[in-house]
């Protein structure tokens, strides 16, 4: 897998502190090498824990961990930029209510962390700020998509067992 770090947005999470995904996601983004592409560019890491990236043809791709699904959102970064304009998109996207909601709880984040997930959507977590948590985004990437690639060949509806280890 070969992945170029070409543009590399910081998000502010306070006035004097800032996250370059760099520094948290590379190594991790391995744990998801069953379903991204050999090669691509991370365009975008949201504070929901989503990844967008950029493939070799300029189109952009959503990783969107909680369903554990990578699906084609513009056909360029001028695409995206116009569509996230649009009703509704950027609150899909980014996920601009449940942030919203866990800041006003006072559940901010920390460096290197994102709101994950208390359980995987796709389990019968929620999407909710209740069914976050803060996570480390190593932890985030890595668990989940370890565990999403284990229940990928699985029919919807199928019974399992998931059991926790060191």
């Amino acid at each position: 897998m070969s992945v170029t770090v070409l543009l590399m947005p910081v998000y502010l999470l306070q006035s004097t502190s800032a996250m370059n995904i760099h520094d948290y996601l590379i190594d991790q983004i391995e744990e998801w090498h069953w379903l991204l592409p050999p090669e691509f560019s991370v365009w975008l890491f949201t504070r929901a824990g989503d990844l967008f990236i950029t493939l070799p043809d300029g189109s952009i791709h959503m990783l969107e961990v909680g369903s554990g699904e990578l699906s084609r959102v513009a056909d360029s970064r001028d695409d995206a930029c116009a569509k996230i304009d649009e009703p509704g998109v950027a609150e899909e996207w980014l996920m601009i209510p449940v942030v919203d909601q866990l800041v006003a709880s006072g559940c901010v984040l920390g460096p290197g962390q994102c709101y994950s997930y208390r359980m995987l959507p796709v389990l019968g977590g929620s999407y909710a700020p209740e069914g976050r948590a803060l996570l480390p985004i190593r932890e985030h990437f890595g668990a989940w998509g370890s565990l999403h690639h284990q229940i990928a060949d699985l029919p919807d509806g199928a019974q399992g067992k998931i059991e926790v280890t060191d």
